[in-house]
């Protein structure tokens, strides 16, 4: 793969291919058919996660164990061409071994028999139409009215293709040398809209997938879509095939993911009238000033600029003078715009004369290519599939009662350009919406339903993201002092680990990175040379253990059966004969896929260079490779060798932290997600925020406003130096408590997201870690002159995760108890606002709760403190 899998894709994948193996296994055993579905929200990366399934399914996976499918042919279906396109391209972008030859396109001029293996072939569902030059001469509907196959042949094909598109389906599915897979995308399209759809006269799509006529059923079905309920019903009715489990990514780990933007700020009149006009000045003010960040950022990090877009929504039958009075708003306001940079994807398809300017048509899937464009006029979803990561920015003239198509529109541009997070950076990492149309009253209903993936209420809700209405815009306080930036930055925060992780690749991951930043010339070779000698002292300390492993690679132990036909007696006989070089070369693969392909490589070339005894270097290298057959046959050494790549992985990261710290974003992020592939938590620097926005009043339930209040000396301020904040009466007491302290400097509101500006510490819960985030970091300068920093957090002991949270907390504070000078969990056991205290600073407390069973009985115990608020 192109693209390093983040961790969510990474189970997915594995997810994937254990039911395909399982589907495969049971259609050529039993000829039973298979379904499942794998469901994520709009932009998780459904069609990379689909690649790395290819490649595995083509060329086998090391990391996931599993084996190339000789027999693997694939139908991608979709029922839109330009859509397939757009997946296909993809795929060739995101896969390193899948080549144009390897992708076919089926047209009209297709005629082989069958498909081949090691394909992947796209249809739609215009392709198997009635009208379709690949399916005349058969007429499924006649052939189900059939007795028996019929002859699928006898009618006449004006254009002497000699097998329809479906027969060509039934030859491959009848091959036994051929296992086909069917992919379906947006798989809830061609289902029905109810659940009592599912039984009604079969579309093509069904058709497809259980069988038409004399063709038979598709053995093993994949669904993807971020909406799968459909496609679900339709499999659990369809007779005669078992559903396998169903695989869904988490929308959360999405979102943290920073694949998809963080926030969507919705602008809206202050007061009734007609805004269009105005709105739709601010939003060229918006794209103007976001280009310019943009750009800024993009020099900065030595990237190719990113250009962002505007989207103008306008109703499904728009009054075009009043589209052309648009464009005239839009050229009086931006005189540097040109009649180049605005076009169209109306359905109509041609050059629309709007008023005294021509706009061009586009295909959607040409918009993010064409940066050219900065002005796009479109209606409803525009396709299904669409997305555009480099609209920023949508004007929508949609009237109140079309929240449904506003929601559907943003939810396809909430990619972010660059496939991540921007640090401390969430101008970059939101999206906006102008409502000329709206008041705040009926905003509400869109910010909801903006919670969820892609405007659909049938996806789920995805935490993290935010929805706000009207904000303010802040960025870093000019009066807090350069020394508490500074203590600021060097807090040690901390990132999940991933479930999938082996220790010998991201020792070579980091190697090739650290090699490509000059940071340790060679590193590839030198992690290699270290792993080798590793190897070579597990040579030595299991010598026993690879001994017997090596007498069984060498051997080949079986029975024979002897029958005597005159007593009518059965016998075995054991026999052991010497493996040949298949046998050894089919060992040295298994313990290769173990130990590491490429380690195991340049080992075998290691062993073989030390090898004197041996008459030529084919023979050293067959001794070589037995060797490491019988290495990966020992539990031990796989172990031994993990940790020590594991130790080298963590001297490294140490000990170029400071000069990664120096590498522009893009690449600090390639080392962060390295060292997310530990299995355990992973230090890292906090960074400092550049840009916030944040609400500065609260909507209450009755539509009325509440202003939210504002304090002064936080990190990050609007321009008189305040910064807004939502707090409960714990949080209120707290702050207001510690702002009166003796030599109080400045404050933090811990950010509750997955950001690098946030403060994150591991904890397990259920065998699972997960992070919290604290509320409050505090500063303070101390008599000396420097600054103390507090983390003082308000802790619900109510919850479930209570204890875990206050355990991740304590180790937390073992770890890195140096650098504060006081981490407090506050809490009010008593629900009579008197609040207690546990310092985890002390190693006592740290001890009782580690063996504590609950932690309201910690805050009621004589190791907590009162918390004096004012």
């Amino acid at each position: 793969m192109k693209f390093t899998l983040k961790d969510y894709q990474t189970e997915a994948v594995a997810d994937v291919i254990k039911n395909l193996h399982k589907a495969k296994k049971r259609w050529h055993e039993d000829a039973d058919t298979h379904a499942f579905s794998l469901t994520a929200t709009t932009g998780a990366g459904k069609t990379v996660m689909a690649a790395a399934v290819f490649e595995a399914l083509f060329y086998g996976e090391d990391d996931f164990d599993f084996e190339a499918d000789p027999t693997a042919t694939v139908i991608w279906f979709s029922d839109d061409p330009s859509l397939n396109e757009q997946t296909r391209f993809r795929l060739l972008e995101a896969s390193d071994k899948l080549n144009y030859s390897d992708l076919v396109v089926v047209e009209n001029t297709f005629s082989f028999e069958r498909f081949e293996p090691g394909k992947i072939y796209f249809l739609n569902t215009q392709k198997l139409s009635k009208n379709s030059l690949l399916v005349r001469g058969y007429d499924p509907d006649a052939e189900e009215a059939k007795t028996g196959q019929g002859n699928l042949l006898s009618q006449a094909r004006p254009d002497l293709r000699s097998h329809t598109i479906w027969e060509v389906l039934k030859n491959t599915i009848e091959d036994p040398q051929s296992t086909l897979y069917l992919v379906l995308d947006e798989a809830h399209r061609g289902m029905g809209a109810t659940a009592s759809d599912v039984t009604k006269k079969s579309t093509v799509v069904k058709r497809l997938i259980n069988g038409a006529g004399s063709v038979p059923a598709m053995p093993i079905v994949w669904g993807i879509s971020a909406t799968v309920e459909r496609f679900n019903q339709a499999m659990q009715v369809a007779q005669g095939r078992a559903l396998l489990p169903n695989v869904e990514v988490d929308s959360k780990r999405v979102q943290d993911s920073g694949l998809l933007k963080d926030t969507i700020v919705l602008d809206i009149p202050d007061e009734t009238g007609q805004f269009d006009t105005v709105l739709l000045r601010r939003g060229a003010d918006k794209l103007r000033k976001s280009t310019e960040a943009w750009q800024t950022y993009c020099e900065a990090e030595g990237l190719k600029a990113v250009v962002p877009l505007m989207v103008l929504q306008v109703p499904n039958k728009p009054n075009l003078d009043d589209l052309g009075k648009a464009l005239d708003t839009l050229f009086e306001h931006w005189p540097e715009l040109k009649s180049s940079n605005i076009a169209h994807v109306f359905g109509e398809r041609t050059n629309l004369k709007l008023g005294n300017h021509t706009v061009f048509y586009t295909e959607p899937q040409r918009v993010q290519d064409e940066q050219e464009i900065k002005i796009l006029l479109a209606k409803d979803a525009i396709s299904t599939g669409w997305d555009c990561p480099r609209a920023e920015v949508m004007v929508s003239f949609r009237p109140a009662k079309d929240k449904t198509h506003i929601t559907q529109l943003l939810g396809r541009m909430v990619r972010t350009p660059l496939a991540r997070r921007i640090p401390g950076n969430e101008r970059l990492n939101a999206v906006d919406c102008l409502l000329p149309f709206y008041d705040k009253n009926n905003v509400k209903a869109v910010a909801e339903t903006l919670m969820h993936g892609g405007g659909s209420d049938s996806e789920p809700t995805v935490n993290g993201r935010r929805v706000l209405i009207n904000p303010v815009n802040l960025e870093p306080n000019p009066s807090v002092k350069d020394d508490v930036w500074n203590s600021f930055t060097n807090l040690p925060s901390q990132l999940l680990p991933q479930r999938v992780a082996k220790p010998v690749k991201r020792l070579t991951a980091l190697a090739h990175e650290l090699a490509q930043d000059n940071l340790l010339p060679d590193a590839g070779k030198k992690a290699h040379s270290e792993m080798h000698k590793v190897l070579d002292a597990a040579l030595v300390r299991f010598k026993d253990e690879i001994s017997s492993a090596r007498t069984e690679v060498l051997t080949v132990e079986g029975v024979s059966l002897r029958a005597n036909l005159g007593n009518k007696k059965m016998s075995f006989d054991q026999f052991v004969e010497e493996a040949d070089f298949a046998v050894i070369e089919d060992a040295y693969k298994r313990a290769a896929r173990f130990l590491s392909p490429d380690l195991s490589r340049t080992y075998a070339e290691h062993l073989a260079d030390h090898n004197d005894s041996a008459f030529s270097r084919e023979e050293a290298l067959l001794e070589s490779h037995t060797e490491i057959a019988a290495l990966g046959l020992v539990a031990d050494v796989a172990e031994y060798l993990n940790k020590e790549a594991d130790a080298l992985t963590v001297k490294w990261l140490n000990e170029y932290r400071v000069a990664i710290k120096d590498l522009s974003d893009e690449r600090q992020d390639v080392y962060r997600q390295i060292r997310e592939m530990s299995k355990e938590p992973q230090d890292i620097d906090i960074l400092k925020p550049r840009a916030w926005m944040l609400p500065t009043i609260a909507l209450e339930a009755d539509g009325s406003e509440t202003p939210l209040p504002t304090y002064s000396n936080h990190l990050m301020s609007d321009d008189k130096g305040l910064f807004p904040v939502e707090l409960n009466q714990w949080e209120l007491k707290v702050l207001e408590t510690e702002m009166a302290r003796s030599g109080f400097e400045s404050w933090y509101r811990n950010p509750d997201r997955a950001s690098q500006d946030s403060l994150a510490m591991a904890y397990i819960e259920a065998e699972e870690y997960k992070l919290l985030r604290p509320d409050f970091i505090f500063f303070a300068r101390k008599p000396d002159g420097s600054i103390a920093v507090d983390i003082v957090d308000p802790h619900g002991i109510h919850l479930s995760d209570a204890l875990p949270k206050l355990r991740g907390l304590a180790e937390y504070a073992e770890k890195h108890k140096g650098i504060y000078r006081r981490i407090e969990s506050i809490a009010d056991p008593s629900n009579k606002s008197q609040f207690r205290l546990l310092d985890l600073t002390d190693s006592k407390v740290r001890e009782a709760i580690f063996t504590a069973t609950d932690a309201r009985s910690l805050f009621n115990s004589e190791i907590a403190e009162d918390y004096q608020t004012i």
